[in-house]
């Protein structure tokens, strides 16, 4: 394994939530990772094998997440102002996932229409693949992204569709 990504990576979460318990990870950089599911420790052991670097408890440092995402599963934040670290993923994914965080709450867009607005219409099982990856779910609202056929494809958050499906209800109930 090469040199970390990141000197340490601080972690903490919020165990009991709507959609099941949400674990994040912050760098010097910013937000860089959120798992939907699991425990604390198979968050901590993900992290440390995926990017090779230390992983620390620290409620303080992500406290700022975890209170945004906290309204957010409230229905009482439409918008996260947070600082993302992009330094996991690769230039592709960045460019997909940007485009990804230009959705507005509540709206869905297509594969495709991602794919066609990134400059790349020939490749939405490559916008769907960088969405599979996202390594920060409900932040990069990846849930927002359907099917060409209006249909809600995968997602590898949570208990997958039926945690995509409660994320989309809950924008359409709380629309500003």
């Amino acid at each position: 394994m090469g040199q970390a990504l990141f000197n340490v990576l601080w972690i903490s979460g919020l165990p009991e939530t709507a959609i099941g318990p949400v674990w994040v990870g912050v760098s010097e950089n910013g937000l860089a990772a959120i798992e939907i599911g699991g425990s604390q420790d198979e968050f901590e052991q993900s992290l440390a094998a995926r990017y090779g670097t230390a992983v620390e408890n620290d409620v303080e440092r992500v406290r700022v997440v975890l209170e945004q995402i906290e309204a957010y599963l409230g229905g009482e934040q439409v918008r996260f102002e947070l600082e993302i670290d992009w330094s996991g993923m690769s230039a592709f994914q960045k460019k997909a996932l940007a485009a990804v965080c230009e959705i507005p709450y509540g709206q869905t867009r297509t594969y495709g229409q991602i794919a066609a607005q990134i400059g790349v219409p020939q490749a939405p099982r490559a916008v769907g693949r960088a969405n599979a990856t996202n390594p920060i779910p409900l932040v990069i609202p990846c849930h927002r992204v359907i099917g060409a056929d209006g249909q809600l494809r995968g997602y590898g958050s949570g208990e997958g569709i039926k945690t995509k499906a409660w994320l989309l209800s809950l924008e359409k109930s709380h629309q500003p």
